[in-house]
C-alpha cells in the first residue's frame, strides 16, 4: 500500500501468480499518476501481468489519469496481460467513452466479474480468503 497525502491510495488486495488485484482511492491526476505508474509498473515488472484496478473509491480521474490508465495497458499487453478496471464510476466512465478508450480499456461492474474475464488456466481465487 502506498498513500500520497491522502490524495491517492493504492492498497494490495491480492498479488498472486500474474495477477495483481489493487483498490485506488483518491485523486487520479497530474499529481498522483506517477505513484500509480511505478506502484503498479513495479507489479507488472514482477510477474504479475494481469493487472486489475478496484475503482469504487476513485472520486476523480483527469486526462492525465487517463494517459496514465491507458499507459498500464500498454504495460500489461506487452507482458502479455491485462489490465481490467472493476467498479469504475460513472464520472470516469465517461471519461473512457469520451475518449473511445472503452473500446480498449475492458470494464466490468466488480472484482469478481473482472476476475470471472481473466484466463481461467491463471485465476486467482475471489475474494481471498483470509489468512
Amino acid at each position: 500500500m502506498f498513500s500520497d497525502d491522502d490524495r491517492i491510495t493504492v492498497t494490495n488486495l491480492l498479488l498472486d501468480g500474474g495477477f495483481a488485484v489493487l483498490r485506488v482511492s483518491g485523486e487520479l491526476d497530474m499529481e498522483t499518476e506517477q505513484d500509480l505508474l511505478i506502484h503498479a509498473g513495479r507489479l507488472i515488472g514482477g510477474g504479475h501481468r494481469h493487472l486489475v484496478l478496484d475503482l469504487t473509491a476513485l472520486t476523480f480521474c483527469d486526462s492525465r489519469g487517463l494517459n496514465c490508465l491507458l499507459s498500464l495497458n500498454r504495460l500489461c499487453l506487452r507482458m502479455e496481460g491485462r489490465l481490467l478496471l472493476a467498479g469504475v464510476g460513472s464520472r470516469v466512465m465517461r471519461l473512457l467513452t469520451v475518449s473511445g478508450a472503452h473500446q480498449v480499456v475492458a470494464c466490468f461492474p466488480t472484482v469478481g466479474h473482472a476476475l470471472d474475464a481473466a484466463p481461467a488456466t491463471d485465476r486467482p481465487p475471489w475474494p481471498p480468503s483470509p489468512n
